[in-house]
């Protein structure tokens, strides 16, 4: 069993910038339009600070799930049956945060830190997992991706 949560300071930048949005469209003489566009602005980042507050990854049915949160809007699952290899790596500076393509292939889920797990998935498909856990993680995927194959194998 896997469950790990990496915790980062960037959610607290989303919660000053959406504040200061409040502020500004309260103390300047702005109209309307503008109020309700920083109004809904500020709301969405609020919101969104509370998607990227932590970054949480673990085991559920058989998958490895990926999430943001505590507010849970950006999860993706990853069906060990589909994993074809794990390996420990480093993210580079314009992989960055948050989820993106990656400049060198594949997708990128990270919230802080360059530390990372590359897991590579049939179809030639490939997610690099942000952790300040790269052993751990890196473990536990090979010892599921062991179990997962001897299960095949015996299947067959």
């Amino acid at each position: 069993m896997y469950h790990h949560v990496q915790k980062a300071p960037w959610y607290l930048l989303l919660i000053v910038i959406g504040v200061g949005q409040i502020v500004f469209a309260a103390i300047l003489p702005v109209t309307n339009v503008i109020r309700l566009v920083l109004g809904v602005s500020s709301g969405v980042l609020l919101l969104l600070s509370l998607a990227f507050k932590q970054m949480t990854v673990f085991e559920e049915n058989e998958e490895l799930v990926v999430q943001f949160g505590p507010l849970p809007i950006l999860r993706r699952r990853l069906p060990f049956s589909e994993m074809e290899s794990v390996a420990r790596g480093r993210t580079t500076i314009l992989d960055g945060w948050g989820v993106h393509l990656s400049p060198r292939g594949g997708w990128t889920w990270n919230i802080w830190g360059r530390d990372c797990v590359t897991v590579r998935l049939r179809g030639n498909r490939i997610i690099h997992i942000g952790t300040d856990d790269p052993e751990g993680l890196e473990a536990f995927l090979k010892s599921r991706l062991g179990n997962a194959r001897h299960v095949t194998v015996a299947a067959d």
